[in-house]
């Protein structure tokens, strides 16, 4: 399994692909089935790659690679849009050196070696369960029936009551996750180890986000002002957009997902949230958070660059996360299992 790097994947053919998936399946937890081969492709990268599944949740595998992490210069440079913005902002705070604020903020350059392994697309929360409408129906909740029948006739996307119960619009149903205060993360860790998963680290975290990008963002140094973005309003251009398609599309909504959360390059997805973090194992097994501030920039009216910097591969960690008791965050948290396939004994005959 430690042949199986990046520069060795790409240079297998199709059927050999196949061989080495269907010898992996072998050996994974019980329920985990090989899907077959699929292309992802974004941000000018493309990976062919095997989808696993297990209780119906997709995992993809990620060949491993030695690659170039963190940030502390621009690679290309920005475009003038972006500039503008970015000074504009950094003095409305009184910041004058931009770079320097941002290398601060920034995961420390570091080479690292990253291992062949099978990732969890999506992420799982760990404070919201998703419950039928009998089980919630059940928990005897005095607003829940109200809030229920009120949404279905809303037309909104999306209704929370915090730290009670959220619904969610999916393709015409309604989703229902009950959010679940009595977790431990220690518990929950040893769980998934005997299940024979783990978490990512943050070197591997940053490494299937970015695909080892020396530019600010997956794309490039420039902010993408086109995108959708959670929590802001919609670019103009999909304004236009759904205003000249508005006679065959009744739910922009539905048909514009945001753009972060989109599936990447090696078909995972991100939060591409900052109110959220997703948990990953520090160098010591310790929990580090990544991907969000706890929406601490998007509050302060930053604006979309500096609001969905934290969001970024490249940022290193909301260092306020220390200060606070996980309990606290529970409802922001979320992690995604994985399996370093360099642990896995495999025959490569």
């Amino acid at each position: 399994m430690e042949a199986l790097t990046k520069s060795v994947w790409q240079g297998l053919s199709e059927q050999d692909k196949q061989e080495w998936m269907q010898r992996i399946a072998l050996q994974l937890p019980e329920g985990m089935q090989y899907e077959g081969l699929r292309t992802f492709e974004r941000y000018g990268q493309r990976t062919l790659t095997g989808v696993f599944t297990q209780d119906e949740q997709r995992f993809v595998f990620v060949p491993g690679n030695q690659v170039t992490l963190g940030w502390e210069k621009w690679h290309h440079g920005m475009d003038e849009e972006t500039t503008a913005d970015l000074h504009e902002t950094a003095s409305s705070y009184g910041i004058e050196d931009v770079q320097s604020f941002l290398a601060g903020q920034m995961s420390p350059v570091r080479e690292v070696n990253i291992g062949p392994m099978l990732v969890e697309c999506e992420t799982i929360s760990l404070g919201w369960i998703e419950v039928t409408e009998e089980e919630a129906f059940a928990q005897e909740h005095e607003d829940f029936p109200k809030a229920l029948a009120e949404f279905k006739e809303s037309g909104l996307n999306e209704y929370e009551l915090h730290l009670e119960f959220k619904l969610i619009q999916d393709q015409g149903e309604v989703r229902i996750l009950w959010f679940n205060e009595g977790i431990e993360l220690e518990d929950l860790l040893k769980e998934e180890t005997a299940a024979g998963f783990s978490l990512l680290t943050e070197d591997e975290w940053e490494y299937i986000y970015g695909g080892g990008c020396r530019t600010l963002f997956p794309w490039g140094d420039s902010f993408d002002y086109t995108m959708r973005l959670r929590h802001l309003g919609k670019p103009e251009s999909l304004v236009q957009s759904e205003q000249a398609s508005a006679d065959t599309e009744t739910d922009g909504e539905n048909h514009h997902p945001y753009d972060l959360e989109l599936p990447n390059f090696f078909g995972v997805q991100f939060a591409g949230d900052p109110y959220k973090y997703e948990l990953t194992l520090g160098a010591t097994g310790e929990v580090m958070p990544k991907g969000g501030d706890g929406g601490a920039l998007i509050c302060g009216g930053t604006g979309p660059l500096l609001s969905f910097l934290p969001a970024a591969s490249v940022f290193f960690r909301d260092m306020n996360v220390d200060e606070l008791d996980w309990e606290e965050l529970m409802d922001a948290l979320y992690y995604r299992r994985v399996i370093r396939l360099s642990d896995v004994q495999l025959n490569a005959e």
